[in-house]
């Protein structure tokens, strides 16, 4: 079984305001006396933020459970110091702002990049998938670009900036196209031409290191994963165990070199990431296979099929598709974010962040077992 693993990240919010709280010390205290394993957590860009790299999982149930262990302790660590917890892939307010965190990586970043550095309130998920070495991780990632776009759709859970609707799903996939490197990487020849295009780019802007090349797929600078980079953080565990899911069996697929087609231009890849990031699953698409602009449901429904393969031999098929389904059904995050603003106002965006971060049941309609422990 191809092992995966993921990294999210949270900021600390005030449930009147909404406003950055900088309470990740006092957070990061709560969770050791919870008896979370300080290397388990780690401190972000901001002090309103915090990062929980996963266990490495071998079963979606796996990383199900774990996850929503983490979120209900998380919950209660930040309800302790006052504050919500907040899976958005943008924080909800700015007022007031927040601090950097005292790393001198950190403060570099701040002062290399300028306002664009100054406007980094942005929380993401990263998956990692195992591989055996680095020409497979890069025949995997030439593989999975064409696919990127429709990842971000199904992960967009970043309406809003400052306090409005930006009229995006993904706003963080918007302003993250300011970093000098981002977005869909080329395609690579091999891993000698990887790492020749990485060395080349360091040193350029405000790209100082190699961690800096921020594609929203790379081969681990420190880790034999590949990593895909594009998805906001999600508001509950079962919406990331599913990106993770269909992570693991794209980088399966690509590997047995099934469902080949023709390369899509790179820039219609580009095209169809902003696609996404507006609209996430409210309207059309691209295909990844033909190019065309579809309803999103058959698209997603393209990627299903593509890795159905994969996806039956894990034993995740029947799971995904009934999650697949759910989020037709309830939205995206972004749609789940502003229905709950438009009802409710602040409140209600509150209430929504500090209960879905919390452990959710199983899903009453899935037979799964443990094996180890909206529109837009």
């Amino acid at each position: 079984m191809v092992t995966f693993g993921v990294e999210e990240e949270y900021c600390f919010i005030d449930s009147d305001t909404l406003q950055p709280r900088d309470v990740s010390p006092a957070v990061y205290r709560a969770l050791r006396v919870e008896r979370v394993e300080s290397k388990n957590v780690q401190r972000e860009f901001l002090l309103s933020q915090l990062e929980r790299p996963s266990p490495v999982f071998e079963t979606l149930q796996q990383a199900l459970g774990d996850l929503q262990a983490f979120r209900g302790r998380l919950r209660e660590a930040a309800a302790s110091v006052g504050v919500v917890p907040c899976a958005s892939g943008t924080f909800p307010s700015l007022d007031g702002g927040s601090v950097v965190t005292d790393k001198p990586r950190y403060h570099r970043v701040y002062e290399e990049y300028g306002q664009v550095g100054r406007d980094y309130y942005f929380n993401g998920l990263h998956v990692h998938v195992h591989i055996d070495d680095r020409e497979s991780g890069v025949r995997a990632l030439n593989g999975l670009r064409r696919w990127m776009p429709l990842l971000t759709a199904l992960g967009a859970n970043s309406p809003f900036w400052n306090g409005a609707d930006t009229g995006f799903a993904s706003w963080r996939t918007i302003q993250l196209q300011r970093w000098t490197t981002r977005g869909t990487p080329p395609r690579f020849a091999d891993s000698a031409d990887y790492d020749r295009r990485i060395e080349r780019l360091v040193g350029v802007g405000g790209t100082f290191d190699d961690a800096l090349v921020m594609w929203n797929i790379r081969l681990s600078n420190h880790l034999p994963t590949i990593e895909i980079r594009t998805p906001d953080v999600q508001l509950e565990a079962w919406h990331t165990v599913l990106l993770a899911a269909l992570t693991r069996a794209l980088v399966a697929t690509a590997l047995a070199g099934e469902g080949e087609a023709e390369e899509l231009d790179a820039e219609l890849i580009d095209a169809a990431l902003w696609l996404s990031a507006r609209d996430g699953i409210a309207d059309q698409l691209v295909h990844p296979l033909t190019g065309g602009v579809v309803p999103a449901r058959e698209a997603v429904d393209a990627l299903v099929d593509h890795v159905r393969g994969a996806l039956e031999e894990a034993g995740d098929l029947a799971l995904v598709e009934e999650w697949v389904d759910r989020i037709f059904e309830e939205g995206t995050g972004a749609a789940r974010q502003l229905d709950a603003y438009e009802r409710g106002g602040r409140p209600s965006l509150a209430a929504l962040y500090r209960n879905s971060i919390a452990p959710e049941p199983a899903h009453p309609t899935s037979t799964v077992s443990d094996a180890g422990s909206s529109s837009r």
